[in-house]
């Protein structure tokens, strides 16, 4: 079996605790990704995170929907956690989320090893088309969570400064 591997890391102006809490919700999943996938949780909500927690969404790929069932197989709040692929689009998905505190804030490490089904057709429906679309959701993943948690800490601290006066 073929693996590929993406590796993203981000910066947040942020806090520990704001951006584990806002990745500790599932429901954040549809806020992050791209509207064009569709993206939509099957599993009832709230859904309480840990190891063993089990989410059903489908997404859209070319407009016919897919079934993905992710398990979460290690979490160790707030510094990590793993989310695999029991059913789904590809052949094997393992996605580690870490978080650590550094000068400026946070920094969100994300390391997605993946296979991709159809042997050769796979392999080359990837070169052409999956790499970049992984890439182009991991970009718009980035902005969105910028925009949501430095946007959020900025309204917080102006909210506590109004109320301090």
């Amino acid at each position: 079996m073929k693996t590929f591997e993406l590796t993203k890391k981000q910066l947040i102006n942020s806090s520990m605790e704001n951006v584990f809490n806002f990745f500790s919700k599932p429901e954040n999943l549809k806020t992050i990704t791209p509207e064009k996938l569709s993206f939509n949780i099957l599993t009832p909500t709230p859904i309480n995170m840990g190891k063993g927690t089990v989410i059903d969404y489908t997404i859209k790929l070319f407009g016919i929907p897919i079934h993905w069932r992710t398990l979460i197989t290690n979490y160790n709040p707030p510094y990590e956690f793993v989310d695999e692929q029991i059913k789904g689009p590809y052949n094997f998905w393992h996605h580690t989320h870490k978080f650590k505190q550094v000068d400026g804030g946070v920094e969100i490490s994300d390391r997605v090893i993946y296979s991709i089904p159809m042997g050769i057709i796979g392999r080359v429906l990837h070169f052409i088309w999956i790499k970049r679309d992984l890439e182009k959701i991991f970009s718009h993943r980035k902005k969105v969570i910028e925009d949501i948690l430095v946007n959020k800490d900025s309204v917080e601290k102006n909210d506590f400064e109004r109320n301090a006066k």
